[in-house]
């Protein structure tokens, strides 16, 4: 429970430190030479209505609590609640605009916003390939040792590795995968970029 408290904490930590870094577009964990694969686009549109509902709403209960003479305290603890899901959603799309997936000589990066963050070996990778699958479950699920990270319920990569590898989930449980499945807005640039040296093929 203390370990789940203090990531959650890291998390937070890790949102504000997103949000400046948006602000002056600077990109976190992406070295010269590297190929980064951009995947929050998709569920911008989304992020923006959110954030919209969540701002007319935080007016209106706020207005409608005081018209109808609620004590202050409890207002006011309405209103924070109320912001700080404002600054929740900043900081998911912050994190995510950010922290792209990447691939470099070494490894491929998997990651979502401040979430997740898989580091996989290219000498692992044994193949990958194209196409669109859409997932009912969250945003980061592992079943039958294959990691999901979806965006708007939806991935387009698959990599197949040679040899399990570690996943850490957002709240610190481990599992063991070989096969992970992501979202890039340009999955032929994911599958260029982790091309050489395996196989490939495209599911239409």
């Amino acid at each position: 429970m203390v370990r789940a408290v203090l990531r959650i904490v890291g998390f937070e930590v890790k949102g504000l430190a997103a949000i400046a870094a948006w602000i002056v577009r600077r990109r976190h964990g992406v070295p010269d030479g590297a190929t980064a694969l951009a995947y929050g686009k998709e569920q911008a549109f989304m992020l923006g209505l959110m954030s919209f509902a969540m701002a007319v709403e935080t007016v209106v209960v706020d207005l409608l609590l005081a018209a109808l003479g609620v004590p202050a305290w409890l207002r006011y603890g309405v209103l924070i609640a109320d912001l700080y899901g404002l600054l929740y959603v900043l900081m998911l799309a912050a994190g995510c605009a950010t922290r792209p997936h990447v691939v470099t000589a070494d490894e491929l990066r998997v990651r979502y916003g401040v979430y997740l963050d898989l580091r996989v070996p290219r000498e692992l990778v044994a193949g990958v390939r194209t196409g669109r699958a859409y997932h009912q479950g969250g945003m980061i699920t592992v079943e039958g040792g294959r990691l999901t990270v979806a965006v708007s319920s939806q991935t387009n990569v698959t990599v197949e590795l040679a040899e399990p590898v570690t996943v850490v989930r957002p709240l610190g449980r481990r599992a063991e995968v070989t096969s992970v499945r992501f979202f890039a807005q340009d999955p032929e640039m994911a599958v260029a970029a982790l091309k050489p040296g395996i196989t490939t093929r495209t599911n239409s």
